[in-house]
């Protein structure tokens, strides 16, 4: 892993493909042990979910239904502070026990938005599982059920994250360089 650079912004190699794999297995055998006896819809947040829901549900040894949505608060490397929703839920989900698989929980405005596309599905449970988490910005007072690894409050690449549309495809995570690191 070496630095690359990105557009006009150079990434520090963080947390590599092998550690990755290690959390999804766990989360996805986290998941499986609590719902023993459920047969879960998992609900990927696209696009930045796509690497995780993959190897999620390869990990995940039991039925399950996946599904996808598709939010949006980021341009460039900050959020926006406003999520909309792009492509929305079109299964019936009345009494289902749903999982919602997401990359990365940060601010929490897009899972506050989660929260609010769900409350009228009228889902038997609601659990939400991450990927990453950063503590420092999460202000927000809404359940996270799994996290996979707690981070710290940088910008991050790679596993289906990206930088203005690239950087999804790579294997590892990577950080944004700033003058002190």
């Amino acid at each position: 892993m070496d630095t690359i650079k990105i557009h006009d912004k150079f990434f520090t190699p963080f947390i590599d493909a092998k550690k990755i794999d290690a959390v999804v297995k766990k989360v996805a055998e986290d998941i499986l042990n609590d719902l023993k006896g459920e047969q879960p819809v998992f609900i990927g947040i696209l696009n930045g979910s796509f690497m995780f829901i993959a190897d999620f549900v390869r990990h995940y040894q039991d039925e399950c239904q996946v599904s996808f949505v598709k939010l949006s608060s980021y341009q460039g490397t900050t959020t926006t502070g406003k999520v909309k929703e792009l492509v929305g839920i079109q299964e019936d989900l009345e009494g289902k026990t749903v999982v919602i698989l997401e990359d990365i929980i940060d601010t929490g405005n897009t899972l506050e938005e989660i929260y609010k596309i769900f409350e009228d599905k009228k889902v038997k449970t609601l659990k939400i599982a991450t990927l990453f988490f950063k503590p420092e910005i999460f202000k927000k007072d809404l359940k996270i059920d799994y996290i996979g690894l707690s981070i710290p409050n940088k910008f991050i690449v790679g596993y289906g994250l990206d930088y203005d549309g690239l950087g999804r495809n790579l294997s590892d995570i990577y950080q944004l360089k700033t003058t002190t690191n």
